[in-house]
């Protein structure tokens, strides 16, 4: 082909042997999380752009910069998720009436942003997400901690540092926010580009910065666990306190913000030294202001979210080996017919058979060779004649042989 069609450039394709690790990943994730009370959700791709607008926040770099949005015949503003989270609440608000109740669910599936593609970062990317509603004690959010340590584990990711921090509420953040605006208005003209920015749209994204010179301004700049209400308070130490009593390692790091306006109390990441500059590999926090704002009853929530991505780069597992039992190798017309019927039959006691494209003999098994089938079962006008077929086994030093076609079912699915 002289132009062919390429990818979109941040996407990929997901072919074998890559695709047999998404899927152990996949069956691993809904195994452990489903041991943990989740049951899995799916809600749509497309949703209102006024929901992740309303969620995430005007001034987050998401719905600003990143966000990819359409406009129907009919006016109608939608956009393609670029987070989960907004999505389940939506669909919460959707399919449950009244108040709402304890309710634990998880997602996976892909998400979209408009950002630069580079190791482990995507313009289409897939997530796995848990999202916990209708509890707002300090030991709930421990126990999402556990859950998160527990599918690391599963998903054999290696040694990663849990960072944990607390980023208030609507009462005690305000004072907050003008404490970090009075620390960095000094220093305003020091900080990069993006920073000046957010400087008046979002000061507390100045705090994750990974421009160098703003780390250094950050490092000084006012805790925000020093500011917290009382109650926020109380919460973070009740969080500190359980995953002490846990045992789960973790560092409270003052710097860490997240990027999406709906967090409230405990936000946190795993990090992992083996993803360089993109070093997150599963974060989440507290969102107990968001359900109400979507329009719901007042109910306490919170949640994590990992990019599959980033797990498979550190992730030691592997993809099964493929195993073709059979493939079946048959010259002429009728040989052919009967080969699909042999094979669809002997699918169905459980095996993996496959049949050999047309062509001569010696081609065919030259594609048994390839696919690197366990036996070829051949079947030509004379084995047709007897109802007999030919098993040949293609790897050892066991001799070919005839058995009855009927009785090659039970032959097969006994072995």
């Amino acid at each position: 082909m002289s132009n062919p069609i390429r990818p979109v450039r941040g996407t990929f394709d997901i072919l074998p042997p890559d695709i047999g690790r998404w899927q152990v990943l996949e069956e691993r994730v809904r195994n452990q999380l489903g041991r943990a009370g989740f049951s899995e959700w799916r809600t749509p791709i497309l949703e209102s752009t006024d929901l992740f607008k309303r969620s995430i926040g005007d001034t987050t770099d998401i719905v600003s910069k990143e966000m990819y949005t359409l406009t129907t015949e009919s006016g109608e503003s939608l956009t393609l998720r670029p987070e989960g989270t907004a999505a389940v609440v939506r669909a919460l608000l959707s399919n449950r009436s009244g108040q709402l109740v304890e309710e634990r669910i998880c997602y996976m599936g892909p998400m979209f942003r408009h950002e630069r593609p580079q190791k482990g970062r995507y313009r289409q990317f897939h997530q796995v997400g848990v999202e916990w509603f209708g509890r707002e004690d300090a030991a709930a959010d421990v126990e999402l901690l556990t859950i998160a340590v527990d599918l690391l584990d599963a998903l054999e990711i290696g040694e990663t540092t849990l960072e944990v921090n607390s980023v208030g509420c609507s009462e005690c953040r305000p004072t907050y926010r003008q404490a970090l605006l009075d620390f960095l208005a000094p220093r305003q003209a020091q900080l990069c580009e993006h920073c000046q920015e957010r400087y008046t749209r979002n000061p507390l994204r100045v705090l994750d910065c990974k421009n160098e010179g703003c780390r250094a301004i950050a490092a000084d700049a006012p805790k925000i666990t020093d500011h917290l209400c009382p109650t926020c308070d109380a919460h973070w130490k009740g969080v500190v306190h359980g995953l002490e009593r846990a045992g789960i390692p973790f560092i409270a790091n003052a710097r860490l913000v997240r990027g999406l306006d709906y967090y409230t109390r405990t936000v946190f990441e795993f990090v992992s030294s083996q993803l360089g500059a993109q070093s997150t590999v599963l974060a989440g926090g507290r969102y107990d202001g968001l359900v109400t704002q979507l329009g719901g009853p007042a109910t306490p929530a919170v949640g994590f979210a990992a990019g599959i991505e980033r797990l498979l780069l550190i992730s030691s597992l592997d993809a099964p080996e493929r195993v073709v039992d059979a493939i079946i190798i048959a010259v002429g017309e009728e040989p052919r017919a009967e080969g699909v019927r042999i094979a669809r039959t002997l699918r169905g006691e459980g095996l993996t058979v496959m049949t050999a494209p047309d062509g001569s003999f010696k081609r065919q098994m030259k594609h048994a060779d390839r696919v690197q089938a366990q036996m070829a079962l051949i079947l030509g006008e004379e084995e047709l004649a007897a109802g007999e077929v030919t098993v040949k086994p293609m790897h050892g030093d066991v001799p070919q042989h005839r058995i009855s076609i009927a009785e090659l079912p039970f032959i097969m699915g006994s072995e």
